[in-house]
């Protein structure tokens, strides 16, 4: 991905973030770069005064993070205030925590748990990967 893709990519899932709400703290710890970046920096990533770094890992949670914000936008349409609400309403199939928190707390594992939870196709697609997995394994 080259610097202006990566700029681009930045603000697009910043802005989405944005729209959840969270602390410079809450931000960077879901990012996963606790270590990398100051909270106290993050203005200048909002402003697109610089581009987040081009990890892989950082690569999978900003898929994860605009997969969960589409599938949240497709089941609420036209309603902001109720995507922030599912984000952070307790919900039994997290044992009573808030999808955020599974997310801040399990880091991509959690991000991944989410995005399984609000978005089928990407729930279908994964079932699919793992019962053709198995089908080979038990075919060797």
């Amino acid at each position: 991905m080259n610097d202006a893709e990566l700029t681009q990519r930045t603000e697009q899932v910043l802005a989405q973030l944005a729209d959840w709400q969270l602390s410079a703290e809450e931000v960077v710890s879901l990012l996963g770069l606790a270590t990398e970046i100051k909270p106290r920096h993050l203005s200048s990533y909002f402003n697109g005064e610089r581009a987040l770094p081009n990890a892989p890992e950082l690569q999978v949670r900003l898929e994860h993070i605009s997969g969960i914000t589409e599938a949240l936008a497709t089941t609420f349409p036209f309603s902001a205030q109720m995507r922030l609400m599912w984000l952070r309403r307790p919900h039994r199939r997290f044992q009573q925590r808030t999808p955020l928190a599974v997310i801040l707390e399990e880091g991509v594992e959690g991000l991944q748990k989410v995005r399984m939870d609000v978005d089928c196709a990407y729930s279908y697609a994964i079932a699919d990967a793992m019962a053709a997995a198995q089908q080979a394994k038990s075919s060797q």
